[in-house]
């Protein structure tokens, strides 16, 4: 059974991820091609483990910005 605080925090990772997918869709970015623009940016690694992280949506936030940062997202929707 779910407690409180997990269910705050499941809905937390659900916004996060939503937003990350958003600012790729709005840009037309599949997952290999951030695979390759984080790597462009000195952060390796692979489509698989990209996708992954995104499904979960428990990524860290450095994760977040360096996604942001190699699309070139400059401002970012919360809504």
């Amino acid at each position: 059974m779910i407690d409180q605080a997990e269910a705050v925090e499941e809905k937390w990772d659900t916004r996060v991820k939503g937003i990350l997918k958003a600012e790729l869709k709005r840009r037309g970015v599949t997952y290999a091609q951030l695979a390759e623009k984080l790597a462009a940016v000195g952060v390796h690694d692979n489509e698989r483990n990209i996708r992954n992280k995104i499904a979960r949506g428990s990524f860290t936030a450095v994760f977040f910005v360096q996604c942001l940062a190699a699309i070139g997202a400059s401002e970012v929707r919360l809504t």
